[in-house]
């Protein structure tokens, strides 16, 4: 069974909850190799790949040979857009890639259960009760984040999706980051030293990754 804290809108703590099993208490085999497998194909999907090099076809220049082969006493050269001249082209020029790679849903739910068990085994994930702002507050935000969990280190906050105020006021902190509970993801769990989520985004987080 594994619990975590509960704390009201002032960062009162008012008790535990219960944390739903096939969630936030998962063991697989190879936990940190699925993790390492997931974090990279997700990281490399991240990546533009539009980086260009002009290779000795792109640069501008003659083609015409410097000078003929034999007889001036110099060494043998070719046009002037070779790699080994000023504004040549580059030997082995890199050119536009897809680094693109799916990564499997079954994987990925897997991953993020890992990542939730272990930050939940740490005792570092905290409910707060009625999680919701009148307007956006980034001072009564940071107050909470300072009761709830003043070391440093990224805090993940979690809602339910549906309150704009709230959102706004913890993405003005620092080392502060907000996600929809039904759009998590194993990185920045593993980035986040701290999961705070609402009672209602714990209940949509159950909904949907307790398949």
């Amino acid at each position: 069974m594994v619990k975590a804290k509960k704390y009201n809108i002032q960062g009162e703590m008012i008790g535990e909850v219960e944390l739903p099993l096939a969630v936030f208490d998962v063991d697989v085999n190879s936990p940190k190799v699925l993790l390492h497998e997931v974090v990279t194909m997700y990281l490399g999907n991240q990546r533009q790949g539009t980086v260009q090099k002009k290779n000795r076809a792109m640069t501008q220049g003659s083609t015409r040979k410097l000078f003929k082969q034999k007889g001036t006493g110099n060494a043998r050269v070719g046009t002037r857009r070779s790699p080994i001249r000023v504004h040549g082209g580059k030997a082995f020029a890199i050119y536009p890639k897809n680094w693109y790679r799916p990564i499997p849903r079954g994987k990925k739910r897997m991953a993020l259960k890992v990542a939730l068990t272990d930050r939940a085994r740490e005792g570092k994930i905290f409910v707060i009760e009625n999680l919701k702002f009148d307007a956006a507050s980034t001072k009564q935000a940071k107050e909470i984040i300072a009761k709830l969990a003043p070391e440093k280190g990224h805090k993940l906050v979690v809602t339910d999706g549906n309150h704009i105020p709230t959102v706004r006021s913890f993405n003005n902190l620092p080392d502060v980051i907000t996600d929809r509970a039904d759009s998590l993801f194993a990185y920045e769990v593993l980035k986040s030293s701290y999961i705070i989520l609402s009672d209602e985004a714990l209940k949509k987080v159950e909904e949907v990754f307790s398949k």
